[in-house]
């Protein structure tokens, strides 16, 4: 594998590792108190969706990276979803599944933190969910998503 593949790939799973860890510590109040001395219960469900959203995005760069194609800014998230589309989905190197839990990131992460202004009309449910409590389903499911995307990625690149 290339050192910039590589690189990306290792940038992957520390994205995934801070996701399992702010999950651990919004859904675990005597943690946050006893090991961190919060003085009140905190969340961070909001943050544990975006980091699950970059490291499938770190994730898919480091195999479009493996595959000789590079995505650069501006707009590098859009090109980099559409590169993983063209270059690897729709010729079959990849599972149509990791495609769909990478369009599912972009549109949650765009419509609870902003990151992609194109994506406005596509805001979700959890768009006026504005209380870090009401975040939990969806961070679990970004968390179970990035953990599956990774590990596949990962597999395939090793």
């Amino acid at each position: 594998m290339s050192d910039e593949a590589e690189l990306y790939l290792q940038r992957a799973e520390n994205e995934l590792v801070a996701a399992q860890m702010l999950f651990e510590v919004s859904s675990n109040p005597i943690l946050q108190k006893e090991q961190f001395k919060l003085e009140k219960d905190f969340t961070f469900y909001s943050t544990v969706i975006s980091h699950s959203y970059y490291s499938i995005f770190y994730s898919a760069k480091a195999i479009l990276i493996k595959n000789g194609i590079k995505t650069e800014a501006p707009e590098v998230h859009k090109k980099t979803l559409e590169a993983f589309e063209k270059y690897l989905v729709s010729t079959g190197k990849l599972d149509i599944e990791l495609l769909k839990i990478y369009q599912k990131m972009i549109v949650r992460a765009d419509a609870l933190l902003g990151i992609f202004s194109m994506e406005k009309q596509k805001r979700g449910e959890f768009t006026y969910q504005k209380l870090p409590q009401a975040n939990k389903e969806p961070a679990q499911e970004s968390l179970n998503n990035a953990s599956f995307f990774f590990k596949n990625i990962n597999k395939i690149l090793w």
